[in-house]
């Protein structure tokens, strides 16, 4: 696929977004993560399944793969949702949410890795970034729960979350069938101690493992 094949695909599969509740009690909480080793352009693929409850690791799936698709701004997914899908295909624990190491509709097209995980695999996705990807925020209060929307075109396309208090914000925004407030509500639940939520920070853990033992 190139970039113009990828562009308009996006912007159909864009269509399919549900950003509203449509989930099910949620049990297992999925956080995935990719990883690039350099010297022979592998990717490290992980997704670690947590008890919604306890937060407890249930099960770890990592894989490689090699990159299918350049690096093309604002097309983040197609280069790492090959790999993601496998690791996807190889857990037991089927996941009831998938959190994501990157955006959802706070994206130009609104169509970002959250979206299209959840749309590709028909399960509720929240996007979760470090930095901001789109959209023009002020900055939230500094307490734990203070947020802000993210807003584009007159669109809130996000929240500016802060998960910890005196700390910096996480950018949270809908990926697939969930609404924004209970995805910051979850994002607030997983991230109990530290500024990203656990289900990010395993699944960042587990390919820098991985990435050591290559």
């Amino acid at each position: 696929m190139n970039e113009a094949e990828a562009l308009v695909l996006q912007q159909q599969l864009a269509k399919k977004v549900i950003a509203q509740d449509a989930l099910s009690d949620i049990k297992y909480i999925a956080g995935c993560d990719v990883a690039y080793d350099d010297k022979n352009d592998l990717q490290i693929a992980a997704v670690v399944v947590l008890d919604s409850g306890t937060l407890d690791v249930v099960e770890t799936s990592v894989v490689q793969d090699v990159s299918h698709f350049p690096y093309i701004p604002g097309l983040f997914s197609f280069r790492e949702l090959p790999s993601l899908a496998k690791a996807l295909d190889a857990i037991k624990t089927i996941p009831d949410l998938i959190v994501c190491d990157g955006q959802g509709i706070a994206h130009p097209r609104r169509f970002g890795l959250a979206c299209h995980l959840g749309v590709l695999f028909d399960i509720p996705t929240i996007g979760c970034g470090k930095t901001r990807l789109h959209g023009q925020s002020v900055v939230p209060g500094l307490k734990r729960g203070d947020h802000a929307p993210l807003i584009d075109n007159e669109e809130i396309i996000g929240n500016v979350l802060r998960t910890q208090g005196n700390v910096k914000p996480v950018y949270v925004s809908v990926g697939h069938k969930i609404s924004l407030k209970t995805a910051c509500d979850w994002i607030i639940k997983l991230s109990p101690n530290y500024r990203l939520p656990e289900t990010t920070r395993h699944a960042d853990h587990a390919v820098r493992m991985a990435l050591k033992r290559e």
